[in-house]
């Protein structure tokens, strides 16, 4: 039996309905994220996928090497340059482009870390959520060997310990005094 996506679509009969349902949902919350971005975010994501190219530096280095020995064969034919040597308008044509290139990369970046950000926190709530989970688990499972009358009773001080959901808050003071006591 094929399980049908929430686009409709027949998913992967090898895999699990579930799976196919966390993907569905892991698509939809980076759509979501896509769907957020401004038409000028996506402009400035387009150019910096562009820049972040090996053959974008390729064509810059042409460019730059074309500058150069066009301007230095003028000279050499006794003709006047577009820019002379040291090549000012070559310095700043490079620094400008460097300044925007540092922008658009920020600014993707900012973009980047806004979703790792989200993921960040959606795994944290699942990992206690699950931690939860567990925990809940372990205590009816005691709770099923000392009402059980087949299953002999004994203590178990480790299942007991796990059968109680870790406080969050307890966790991340233990976490924050381990990190300030490291050199």
């Amino acid at each position: 039996m094929n399980h049908v996506g929430s686009s409709g679509e027949t998913a992967n009969p090898s895999v699990p309905a579930h799976v196919e349902d966390t993907v569905q949902a892991i698509a939809r919350f980076h759509a979501a994220h896509e769907a957020d971005a401004s038409a000028l975010q996506r402009s400035i994501e387009w150019v910096t996928r562009g820049v972040g190219r090996p053959a974008f530096a390729a064509s810059l280095t042409a460019i730059i090497v074309g500058w150069i020995a066009s301007n230095l064969g003028l000279v050499a034919f006794g003709r006047t340059p577009i820019d002379e040597p040291p090549f000012v308008w070559l310095q700043g044509a490079v620094a400008l482009t460097a300044l925007y290139m540092t922008v658009f990369i920020l600014t993707t970046q900012r973009r980047a870390d806004k979703l790792a950000g989200l993921r960040d926190q959606l795994t944290l709530e699942l990992s206690i959520l699950s931690e939860q989970k567990s925990a809940k688990i372990i205590g009816l499972l005691e709770e099923l060997r000392r009402d059980h009358p087949s299953i002999s009773d004994r203590p178990d001080e480790k299942a007991e310990a796990l059968s109680t959901p870790a406080d969050p808050n307890a966790v991340l003071d233990a976490l924050k005094d381990t990190q300030e006591s490291m050199p």
